[in-house]
């Protein structure tokens, strides 16, 4: 049954206390709903829980469905069909319950054993990344979240990312994977992608080179989101084949604080460069001869290392 103050408030479960799931709970708590239990295993979900879930009993799987209203499915993308279908098999979904799943690869099909036992399957997920501090339950507010649901029960899963703090949208099932991958990469190979130049300057001798690429990276940043690929500059959106040709032959030959050559750098400069000159002859921005000098520049093999000089004799 609901909870007594405020209307509709429910008691919530969280599995488990990872970095999404403590701070989801936490925004549902703020807004009035009991936390009646949380899962934490590993010593950082335990310290996690106490911070963001102060008070909160520490529960097993089991008890935690058995008592909730709503249980919250913060686990790993790989490990939720399983979780899902082996509390089917025991019979602990309730009918009525709402079960809700983080992931934002799936939607409720992977949520149909609880369905079938008559819980209530929604699938909500906030496009953001999560440290799991209590910073992240401000981040929150406005935060676009992808709300999946069987129609009958799709206004409660908006209403639950509007608790939430977010600005909730309606994703199609089958358009959930796709939708995941583009905010991973995105999100996750930005990461990659400022760590190699971080990388590239430290071999270069550069001692701070996130300080040194603050300002430019959140101009880039703020201008591919406001602009598009109108935003684009640098050699390859010139059709400087001679300025790329020198990056690579410098890449190729830098090594890093342990003598080890920067290969991942190299290749993933050639890939995201080749991308780069396909779009750009795509929309018309570069003529078909600037494209292929680009493309052979880019082909060259890069140049042996050399072999140490001998010493004088």
């Amino acid at each position: 049954m609901p909870r007594p103050g405020r209307p509709g408030r429910l008691g919530v479960g969280i599995i488990s206390a990872g970095r999404v799931g403590a701070v989801l709970g936490s925004a549902l708590r703020a807004v009035d709903h009991q936390i009646i239990g949380v899962h934490a295993v590993s010593e950082a979900s335990r310290e996690r829980a106490e911070l963001l879930l102060p008070g909160v009993p520490l529960l097993d799987v089991a008890n935690i469905v058995e008592r909730a209203e709503l249980v919250l499915l913060a686990v790993p993308d790989d490990a939720l069909a399983d979780l899902v279908q082996g509390l089917a098999d025991l019979k602990r979904w309730q009918p009525g319950q709402l079960v809700v799943h983080t992931s934002g690869a799936y939607g409720v099909g992977v949520l149909e054993p609880a369905r079938r036992c008559g819980a209530i399957p929604l699938a909500i997920h906030p496009a953001m990344t999560f440290g799991g501090f209590s910073t992240d339950v401000a981040r929150l507010v406005g935060c676009p979240m992808a709300v999946t649901a069987p129609a009958a029960v799709l206004p409660i899963g908006q209403a639950l990312a509007v608790e939430l703090g977010g600005e909730p949208f309606v994703l199609p099932e089958d358009s959930r994977p796709a939708y995941h991958a583009a905010l991973a990469h995105g999100a996750n190979h930005l990461v990659t992608l400022v760590n190699q130049a971080v990388r590239i300057l430290s071999a270069a001798g550069v001692e701070d080179g996130a300080a040194t690429l603050a300002p430019l990276l959140s101009t880039a940043l703020d201008r591919a989101l406001r602009e598009g690929e109108a935003g684009l500059t640098g050699p390859v959106a010139r059709g400087d084949a001679g300025t790329v040709r020198t990056h690579l032959a410098a890449l190729t030959k830098l090594r890093d604080a342990n003598g080890q050559r920067l290969d991942d750098v190299v290749a993933t400069y050639r890939a995201l460069a080749q991308a780069t000159v396909t779009r750009r002859e795509e929309t018309g921005a570069l003529g078909a001869q600037q494209a292929h000098a680009l493309r052979e520049a880019l082909d060259e093999p890069p140049e042996p290392p050399q072999a140490p000089a001998e010493p004088a004799g």
